[in-house]
């Protein structure tokens, strides 16, 4: 990142800048906090219509993630003493799933980072260019390495599961577990929605502390995905 770019993220970030119709309106730390955590996307969760059933030989084989599917990360940080949630999300995201006799034996998602956008375009560029350097690091993987039982979804109920598995984000790879949940949707779909909590240091990631803003060290990568056969 050149010097202008980066004196624009600082900026913007300081002043909190919110654009407004097309116009650039400059408020305070305060209103600024509330208009971003007013536009926070809420946490992944199954659609209310997800109640479906399939019989254990339908759900055998391949899975593949489809329209609706979206994944991002979720941090929190301090701007002049007011709390800020930032969301960041993508549709660009891949999802592969497993399942054999009633149980999810592989998954893998992969996600285009650099896609990944929030409604303020220099935290996108800091987040792109200097956090997860995306032109040498372009997705990250999460990628299941415990089959677990899925039964009860199959059979019509929401199932809260965990994922045990491995991400891999700015080249790093680390054992993680996700907290998840798993339910047959409309036209026979398989919805899946959860997180993984990550610490960026452990991903050689640096959060910002620029004393007028300080971003957690620790954040959540965040999934929903619509698996079709």
């Amino acid at each position: 990142m050149g010097l202008r770019t980066r004196t624009k993220v600082i900026a913007g970030i300081a002043a909190g800048i919110v654009v407004v119709a097309g116009v650039g309106v400059v408020v305070g730390p305060r209103l600024y906090a509330d208009a971003v955590n007013g536009s926070a996307a809420a946490a992944p969760s199954l659609s209310p219509s997800a109640a479906g059933t399939l019989d254990a030989a339908s759900a055998d084989g391949t899975w593949r993630s489809g329209s609706g599917s979206y994944a991002g990360y979720r941090v929190h940080e301090v701007l002049q003493g007011q709390d800020v949630t930032v969301v960041g999300r993508t549709k660009q995201v891949e999802g592969t799933a497993t399942v054999d006799d009633g149980r999810l034996s592989d998954a893998t998602v992969t996600v285009q980072v650099g896609s990944i956008s929030t409604p303020e375009s220099a935290r996108d560029a800091y987040f792109r260019d200097t956090a997860l350097q995306t032109d040498r690091y372009p997705t990250a993987t999460f990628r299941v390495t415990k089959p677990v039982d899925v039964s009860d979804a199959l059979d019509g109920s929401t199932q809260d599961v965990t994922l045990t598995g491995d991400l891999t984000m700015h080249g790093v790879t680390k054992p993680v577990q996700a907290d998840a949940q798993v339910a047959v949707g409309e036209g026979g779909t398989v919805q899946v929605a959860g997180s993984v909590p990550v610490t960026f240091r452990d991903y050689g990631v640096e959060a910002p502390s620029l004393g007028f803003v300080t971003v957690d060290g620790k954040g959540s990568v965040e999934f929903s995905l619509a698996l079709q056969q």
